[in-house]
């Protein structure tokens, strides 16, 4: 059974969002819990809201636009109050991530009506984006391959990410070379005239020629296609469908169901290699699968969280049987603090429980993988059924400018903010069935130093200087775009 400090470090990762989110936020209140009028003793004037003007719209509705706003025509409310919600308006319509800029003031006032335009500048919400990626989890593990090209995808992704104008977004994917996926994505998060209920589809196929069997001196160990089987054959096919449904009766938070199915076809090799891969030695495994997710956020900038508080608690439920058997608890949550001068402190968590605590190696995959990693342990995974980590980042902003004169309408303006940073992250992973890997069951620290640069379209370049509990040091660099 896990150890005391074990399950209290993962209570404590999955509690915290909500215990900081009680006392280190400093930005204003949010508008689902407070009205825009608060009746003070100020002696300020009130002002009625009279009509809000919008422009720059060119495709999305201007329904999906007053639908981030938190005051409405006829509301009543204080001259600096209004000020906050103008500063509050900005921040959720930027979060949007269907605008460049965002521009919301007074138009006019009219003795005790008041006249709001808003101003947006579109982004531009078509991409037909060649890709070209390692088929590796990072650079560092593509370089322990030597940048084989062998090892790479290549194909084109296509997203809208406004294709009515409702902020829906419709995503395919059409890939091949060293493994083969198809997908199409279609989620509508404001269906209908409330904008408040939504729905969404998807439909994955893949088929791989290597399969990551297991994990050895906590680094990934593949199967090898070329020593184990015949050129073209694939080594796991998968297929996934799911329907999800959204429902935001409010500004912060939204509630997200979905019902899928997985279909997974692992050859007889995987097996041979690992019997432990999955919970059966089938040719075939079948299994449902539902989620359940509360998703809060209350911040500046989703891409880079300077100010504000969000996060999200899920619960996962795979298979019905003994095929897959796999209950998951998820926390994350992602908050930045000013300071003033330009100083900034940041903190991130995630913590996962999954029951029961004796799983196959495919449902293993815990910190390395995609965005839970400790910075300074990027060349190594961690496995196991309960754990997590937290980052903590103090941040300086060094220069923020912009670069005018593309012929681009999308593009005119190219804003860019450079911050330097200092860093320490903490992780536990718990796993009593892996004795082959030394990071499991042991704490895990690292600390280091770098520098983000953060653009328009989501675009955050990071260069990390790391060290971690080994005594390793290393130079690592994350790109995150979300096209």
């Amino acid at each position: 059974m896990p150890s005391f400090h074990c399950l209290f470090f993962c209570f404590l990762l999955l509690c915290w969002p909500f215990i900081h989110r009680g006392q280190a936020v400093t930005t204003p209140p949010s508008p689902d819990t407070l009205p825009v009028v608060r009746r003070t003793t100020a002696p300020d004037k009130v002002f009625i809201i009279h009509t809000i003007t919008i422009s720059g719209n060119k495709k999305t509705k201007a329904g999906t636009i007053t639908r981030e706003l938190p005051f409405r025509p006829g509301d009543s409310v204080y001259l600096p109050e209004l000020v906050a919600s103008f500063r509050r308006a900005r921040e959720l319509l930027f979060n949007t991530r269907l605008f460049n800029n965002v521009v919301v003031s007074l138009k006019n006032f009219n003795g005790m009506l008041v006249d709001v335009q808003v101003d947006v500048t579109e982004r531009w919400y078509i991409f037909p984006v060649p890709y070209f990626r390692p088929v590796d989890r990072n650079l560092s593990a593509w370089a322990d391959k030597n940048y084989s090209l062998s090892r790479v995808n290549y194909g084109i992704k296509f997203l809208h990410s406004n294709f009515t104008g409702r902020n829906d977004r419709l995503r395919i994917w059409l890939l091949t070379g060293y493994a083969r996926q198809f997908q199409l994505n279609y989620d509508q998060p404001a269906a209908d005239k409330s904008m408040q209920h939504g729905f969404g589809f998807g439909v994955l196929y893949s088929a791989l020629r290597e399969v990551n069997s297991s994990t050895f001196d906590n680094r990934q160990v593949f199967i090898n296609p070329e020593n184990v089987s015949p050129s073209g054959h694939y080594l796991l096919r998968q297929s996934t469908a799911t329907l999800n449904y959204f429902y935001r009766p409010a500004l912060t938070t939204r509630h997200v169901f979905r019902l899928g199915a997985s279909y997974l076809q692992p050859d007889s090799i995987v097996y041979a290699v690992n019997p432990t891969f999955l919970s059966t030695t089938s040719a075939r495994v079948c299994y449902p699968e539902f989620s359940y997710s509360l998703e809060y956020q209350h911040v500046d900038y989703v891409s880079y969280v300077l100010t504000g508080f969000m996060g999200d608690l899920n619960f996962t439920r795979k298979g019905l049987g003994s095929n897959m058997d796999l209950s998951q608890f998820t926390g994350r949550f992602t908050t930045g603090t000013p300071l003033g001068q330009g100083f900034n402190l940041g903190f991130q968590g995630y913590g996962t429980l999954r029951l029961p605590l004796e799983q196959p190696f495919y449902n293993q995959r815990l910190l390395g993988y995609g965005d839970t990693y400790l910075r300074g342990l990027e060349p190594y995974v961690v496995d196991g059924v309960a754990g997590g980590l937290l980052r903590t980042t103090f941040r300086k902003q060094l220069l923020r400018f912009n670069i005018n004169g593309s012929r681009i309408p999308t593009l005119q303006t190219i804003p860019f903010s450079l911050y330097a940073k200092v860093y320490g992250d903490a992780g536990y992973v718990y796993n009593r069935s892996n004795r082959d890997n030394s990071l499991v069951n042991t704490l895990l620290y690292t600390a280091g130093a770098g520098l983000d640069l953060v653009s328009a379209y989501d675009f955050v370049f990071r260069a990390e200087l790391s060290i971690n509990q080994l005594g390793r040091t290393g130079i690592f660099f994350h790109l995150r775009n979300d096209f």
